[in-house]
């Protein structure tokens, strides 16, 4: 079965001066027809012209592997259909070759995010179903009005939501199929007609500058793999960072990885309504990568090894690992760790800069100084491992005796497991508030905060909280942007301190409002605003 792909590409484009030539992502906008086409030979008897009345359109088509059917003067004008000028390219091309197709494609080059495996399959369905011609669609059901005569008219029978309304197809220019005998010089649909639906990002069609760029959006989407654990000890936060990063990632395709065993953050990314997988062990993750080919992969797991990412690395473009200190940090493209201070190796970048913050954190401005103390945050993170929400209670009951005026809010967080027993205590002013939406607002009326020594350290200096913090283990400890230098209070170890000291460490910084002062000045010197820009860059390998 012999094949003939016909790309008609006219020189004298007027919506966009010289479309067809003008560069789309590093390319002629012509080349991503062609390389679809020719794609086809991989398991088709196929040949695939240009049929163009632009020289320097011929030159490139030829650049790329296509062949060239020069458009005679008469089948170069505004108004001539495509019908004439695909016969007459059809006509040449078998002179020229002294033989007769089975199957003409027409493809325009004005779909350049059509993929080469949609079109495989067209030909596929193509072949199998016996079709005269197939034409590619895409469904695109609205709510929609026309005019007849002078009246304003609905195109539906009953208003409904669109995934309720009837199918609606709309022609794309990705390609039409016909039968050789089907093709006139004024027709090239048959008697029996199917159709192909393609997705919305294959269907766009070049008709404007909107849709240019939308294009050179849509070839710059990346397969993206997001890797991250959350459970009880290990804590929510690389969930958290993870979804923070999968917000931002709009546009690309992304996919959430997670184990298992670890339900708190299954739970987490089944709600968020992204796309997920989860695996028992590394084998499993090997298979995902294999099978979903992703041009990235995130991994926010804490430290990994060199076999891991190494295996990673032969099949995955570009790896990126947040808060890795293992000997995998070695291997992958970038390694971001936030949480560490100092200059890192070549591929690591260290410290604040690169910390990503989260949106609601941006969004909303820094709280004003107080010079007195009303009301004091108590945030531990999201599963608070260590307990030290219980810790502080009392520790909070006995300042409240000496300072009536102050009220003490405790957060606890989704994957706390004690937060049916920290019981609110108005007699002491101490609410509690169970997994609350957006911290941020509790944070703004804080005037000081007790918290741990991870991610939460970044926005409370974001709001400019003067902060008393108590790692949950000895990895926070290693966490050195939470110091006196940048605003904090560091009393080490939570479990190894004594609540007298704690205690203490409250009534000082309540008595004086010039040393927290100065903490506010250090905390919001700090500008986290253009992290999240940085983090992106790094991890869609763009420089920064």
């Amino acid at each position: 079965m012999k094949i003939l792909t016909v790309i008609p590409a006219r020189g004298k484009s007027k919506g966009i001066p010289k479309k067809n030539l003008r560069i789309m992502n590093g390319y002629p906008l012509i080349y991503y027809s062609i390389k679809n086409a020719l794609r086809l030979k991989e398991q088709y008897d196929l040949d695939v012209v240009v049929n163009t009345d632009d020289m320097e359109i011929a030159e490139i088509a030829n650049m790329y592997g296509g062949e060239v059917v020069m458009r005679p003067e008469e089948l170069s004008g505004d108004s001539i259909t495509l019908d004439p000028v695909v016969y007459h390219a059809v006509t040449e091309t078998e002179k020229r070759k002294n033989l007769r197709y089975d199957i003409v494609v027409t493809m325009q080059a004005t779909s350049p995010t059509l993929r080469a495996e949609s079109l495989v399959k067209a030909i596929s369905d193509f072949i199998e179903t016996g079709t005269d011609t197939l034409i590619s669609v895409y469904n695109d059901p609205h709510l929609s009005w026309t005019k007849k005569e002078d009246n304003i008219i609905p195109q539906y029978k009953k208003r409904e939501n669109r995934q309720s309304l009837p199918q609606h197809y709309k022609e794309t220019g990705g390609f039409m199929i016909t039968k050789r005998e089907c093709l006139t010089t004024g027709r090239r649909i048959g008697r029996k007609i199917n159709i192909f639906e393609l997705s919305e990002d294959e269907a766009i069609d070049i008709d404007s500058d909107m849709d240019w760029k939308l294009c050179e959006i849509i070839l710059k989407k990346k397969k993206i793999i997001l890797r991250a654990d959350g459970e009880e000890n290990l804590g929510m936060g690389h969930i958290y960072r993870c979804l923070s990063l999968a917000y931002r990632l709009t546009g690309h395709d992304l996919l959430f990885v997670t184990d298992e065993r670890c339900s708190l953050g299954l739970k987490m990314i089944k709600d968020s309504f992204f796309k997920y997988k989860t695996i028992q062990d590394c084998s499993s993750m090997y298979e995902i990568v294999k099978e979903y080919k992703p041009d990235i992969v995130i991994n926010d797991i804490l430290d990994t090894s060199a076999e891991y990412i190494s295996r990673l690395k032969t099949s995955v473009p570009r790896v990126v690992n947040f808060e890795d200190k293992g000997m995998g940090a070695e291997y992958a493209d970038c390694v971001i760790n936030a949480l560490y201070e100092g200059k890192g190796k070549h591929n690591v970048f260290n410290g604040f800069e690169y910390y990503f913050i989260r949106d609601e954190f941006l969004q909303t401005p820094p709280k004003k100084f107080s010079e007195e103390i009303k009301n004091i945050m108590v945030l531990f993170g999201g599963t608070d491992p260590s307990d030290l929400t219980r810790k502080i209670y009392p520790i909070l009951q006995e300042v409240s005796q000496d300072h009536p005026e102050i009220e003490f809010h405790i957060i606890t967080g989704f994957g706390y497991p004690y937060k049916n027993e920290i019981k609110e205590d108005p007699c002491h002013r101490i609410y509690v508030h169970h997994d609350v939406r957006r911290v941020s607002s509790y944070m703004k009326q804080a005037d000081l905060a007790i918290t741990a020594q991870g991610r939460t350290i970044y926005e409370f200096a974001c709001m400019g909280v003067p902060s008393i913090v108590l790692a949950q283990n000895k990895r926070e400890t290693e966490h050195t942007f939470a110091s006196i230098g940048n605003g904090f209070i560091n009393l080490g170890m939570g479990m190894e301190r004594e609540p007298s000291a704690i205690k203490n460490t409250i009534d000082w910084l309540i008595h004086t409002p010039s040393v927290r002062k100065e903490m506010y000045k250090l905390l919001t010197s700090k500008d986290f605003k253009q992290g999240q820009d940085r983090v992106i860059k790094l991890i869609l390998g763009e420089d920064i």
